[in-house]
């Protein structure tokens, strides 16, 4: 089944309808659903798919070439290898001749490490042959980084030669409720929780009885094909998938800037932070500074990937009853009991998602959403507030807290809030806002019927 790229598809097909030359960029994290989205399109249309080899020049030459041919002759086998690389792009020229083609390129970087020169053969021959043909032009990546900057950055050949970009992203948490309609809320959020929004995973967790099940079956199970993910997909990107999986692990275990990781990793500060770079390239990890504030000495380092986070929160540490296969008997005291303390992080995604993209109704025009962290200079303590929103103009902020724990919430937290808004910007105004996995209490509810909070529930953020 195909879900949630609606509006991707529909962009995309009125480009096609217009008949003209398009150049397409297509990009995104492995796994999040561009190959499907592409696929989705294709069909009907005819087409010269070539999917890049992380191979030689030669070799990718060959698959281009029995890619053009299997368009022309679709019932044969064998097919002939062009000499070069000009004489195929040449091939696809004569086919875009007359009809609508749509020739795609996908893992594009692949294809540009293979050989070298393939961004400018590109840029001569949609310049002086392509741009006025009916060729739809689709070049698609996973390196985020390449692709940013080796295809649509300024230095590129191929730059200005781009008709549109899609970075196709993970899907939100209410997205992903087309795929098992049938959860619970709570089942829906660390469905979310675990596969980050990534298709692909919620595909391959195949939920069929029910959450717990699905889990124990193919993610802590050695059999099961999400247990060695994060090792595999390390294993295909990496050079040294071993010193990444130990910066990785000494995230997960608490550290969080620079000289901690380096320490704990065993490694030079300067060389670990190459090591950090590319895993912020990846979208493994990502780069956090209070919100509001320039980057700097309060940057710290996050695992983004939420389900590199769960893996590498919960697998590692319950190795051995895996590998004995007694994870069935672990479960229950070893992982589930964790999941409301593992889910904090994830229920402040899902309520800042919410404000950006579903909240109805705010009392402030939001710049952004994010977290804020600071020293209170009374008590000399760091206090965090959970959400903080940014006006896109004036001085009133939205100061928000999210709780996923199985009690109810009660005005002492509202109390902290005030507290904490006022060491964020004490000249300020706010808009208190308290999210809840389990409810309020009746003070507090009554505390918003003075219109001093606002009150939203997890089943709230799915309405």
């Amino acid at each position: 089944m195909f879900y949630c790229r609606e509006e991707e598809l529909r962009r995309m097909n009125s480009r096609y309808q217009k008949g003209r030359f398009e150049c397409i960029v297509i990009y995104g994290r492995r796994r999040v659903g561009k190959t499907a989205l592409i696929n989705e399109f294709c069909k009907g249309k005819p087409v010269v798919y070539f999917s890049a080899l992380n191979a030689s020049s030669q070799e990718n030459l060959e698959a281009l070439s029995k890619a053009i041919y299997t368009c022309q002759n679709p019932d044969s086998v064998n097919a002939p290898t062009y000499q070069n690389y000009a004489d195929a792009l040449d091939a696809v020229t004569a086919m875009a001749a007359g009809d609508r083609l749509v020739f795609v390129i996908d893992e594009y970087p692949y294809l540009a490490k293979a050989e070298k020169s393939i961004s400018s053969r590109l840029q001569h021959i949609i310049d002086h042959q392509w741009q006025d043909s009916r060729l739809y032009l689709i070049l698609c990546g996973s390196s985020m980084s390449f692709m940013e900057y080796q295809v649509l950055g300024y230095e590129s050949p191929l730059y200005g030669r781009r008709t549109a970009q899609f970075k196709i992203q993970a899907l939100t948490y209410r997205e992903i409720t087309v795929f098992h309609p049938e959860l619970e809320t709570a089942d829906q959020a660390l469905l979310y929780g675990v596969t980050g929004g990534i298709p692909h995973y919620i595909n391959k967790l195949d939920v069929e009885k029910n959450l717990d099940e699905a889990l124990l079956e193919n993610l802590f199970n050695t059999s099961g094909y999400l247990f060695e993910e994060p090792e595999n997909l390390l294993k295909q990107e990496l050079r040294e998938p071993a010193i990444y999986n130990s910066v990785i692990s000494a995230i997960a275990d608490g550290a969080s800037r620079s000289n901690e990781i380096s320490t704990k990793v065993g490694l030079e500060s300067g060389v670990c932070v190459k090591y950090l770079k590319v895993l912020l390239e990846l979208g493994i990890l990502k780069k956090e500074t209070p919100i509001a504030e320039k980057t700097g000495r309060k940057t710290v380092y996050v695992i983004d990937d939420t389900f590199f986070r769960f893996w590498y929160r919960f697998v590692p540490r319950n190795m051995s009853a895996i590998s004995a296969g007694r994870m069935r008997l672990v479960y229950e005291q070893a992982v589930k009991r964790f999941y409301p303390d593992y889910m904090g992080l994830v229920f402040e995604k899902m309520c800042r998602e919410y404000l950006l993209r579903y909240a109805e109704k705010l009392p402030i025009l939001l710049s952004g959403v994010g977290q804020w962290w600071g020293t209170d200079p009374k008590t000399r303590k760091e206090v965090q507030i959970d959400i903080v929103g940014t006006p896109v103009e004036g001085n009133e902020y939205l100061i928000g807290s999210c709780k996923y724990r199985n009690e109810k919430i009660g005005t002492e937290e509202l109390e902290l809030l005030r507290r904490y808004a006022a060491v964020f910007r004490g000249d300020a105004g706010f808009h208190y806002y308290i999210f809840s996995k389990s409810g309020f209490t009746s003070a507090l509810t009554e505390a918003e019927k003075r219109g001093e909070v606002t009150l939203l529930t997890l089943e709230d953020l799915y309405k």
